[in-house]
């Protein structure tokens, strides 16, 4: 029904039909006001259907001469409406004289055109609304098409700050697999390339478009991280702790991978003795509040970001892809973590996945 109704042919034909039978609703009901004998209701019968078929014409013209200049395109109109008014008035006093009056002459053959400036109302009020119509149509298919374009331009930013994959971390990544092999670690590195094909799975395979459950979030980064911890053994140390009830938030995909990449390179990789990572997800009224911690040397920071940009892509692609997803609903903020390092604090709306018994 709503896709038949969307049909703009289809559309014209249901008004045009539903306005010519309102006119001869109106008209009848007129005709009993004045007290009319019953034979009017064929008279009006006979009008309306001669309006409905006389003003099709009208919509092919109109459709011919859409792109004309105004003054040439209200002139033509009013000559259109003019003409199909003096026609459809003589035509309608022909029907009234024959079949209400029993074939009866009038004494003045003017008064077959006697209520032309009545039926040249009724044309122009069609014409008028037959434009009103189309220009709306044609607005909301402006609208339509500039929404579409947008959303496109929006769908393609997404998916390039979400694919932005740091290449270095691929770099050394086959460096340590390569380094692995070489010492006869053939069992480490199979494992090492096999999580790396998971994780390369995940970020290729999740439309950034769409949201995913934290629990999922938290497998991609502990991929990650397993991987990293070969690289650095023992110097690098995570903790996970996530509020129950918050595995199935949504979130957007790889949301947490340039943070916790961040962290490695500034609190683990720049210290000898390598540091720790705290990755922490909790429910604060109708918000979900994300936080990467970690305890490195930390950096400056003015009005919760960071005073220059040592910190890399990660944090600017990170909230350009909130800002894209959220609007203004979310906040990045990061703050100095204690005794020492720093955290990155997301707040997003809370959005909870629907399960299989809610969707039945």
């Amino acid at each position: 029904m709503y896709k038949s109704l969307e049909d703009r042919s289809r559309q014209f034909w249901i008004l045009h039909s539903l306005g010519w039978f309102g006119f001869a609703i109106v008209n009848y009901l007129n005709s009993l006001v004045l007290e009319t004998r019953d034979a009017y209701l064929i008279v009006v019968a006979l009008d309306s259907y001669l309006g409905w078929l006389i003003t099709i014409p009208l919509r092919y013209t109109y459709q011919r001469i859409w792109h004309w200049s105004p003054w040439k395109l209200a002139l033509t109109v009013l000559l259109m409406a003019f003409v199909l008014a003096a026609i459809w008035t003589a035509v309608r006093n022909f029907n009234y004289w024959e079949i209400y009056r029993h074939g009866a002459r009038p004494d003045d053959w003017l008064k077959y055109i006697r209520d032309t400036p009545f039926a040249f109302y009724v044309m122009l009020s069609w014409s008028g609304l037959y434009f009103g119509i189309k220009y709306y149509q044609t607005l909301q298919l402006e609208k339509q098409k500039s929404l579409t374009a947008t959303n496109k331009a929006h769908e393609a930013q997404l998916k390039m700050l979400r694919y932005q994959l740091n290449p270095h971390f691929l770099f050394n990544t086959l460096n340590a697999i390569s380094t692995l092999v070489l010492i006869n670690e053939a069992d480490t590195a199979n494992k090492m390339v096999t999580r790396l094909s998971d994780f390369l799975r995940y970020s290729l395979y999740k439309d950034p478009i769409n949201k995913v459950p934290l629990e999922q979030e938290v497998y991609a980064a502990r991929l990650y991280l397993e991987i990293e911890k070969v690289r650095f053994s023992e110097r690098l140390s995570v903790a996970f702790d996530l509020e129950p009830g918050t595995e199935k938030a949504l979130v957007p995909s790889l949301i947490l991978q340039p943070l916790i990449e961040n962290a490695i390179k500034y609190a683990v990789a720049s210290q000898v003795d390598g540091g720790e990572i705290a990755i922490t997800a909790k429910r604060f009224g109708h918000d979900l509040l994300l936080e990467v911690a970690d305890n490195g040397p930390g950096m400056s920071i003015s009005d919760g970001l960071p005073k220059s940009s040592d910190s890399g892509v990660g944090l600017v692609n990170t909230k350009e892809r909130l800002s894209a997803l959220y609007d203004n609903n979310f906040a990045l903020v990061l703050t100095h973590n204690q005794p020492r390092g720093l955290k990155v604090n997301i707040r997003i709306p809370l959005q909870l996945e629907k399960t299989e018994q809610e969707h039945a």
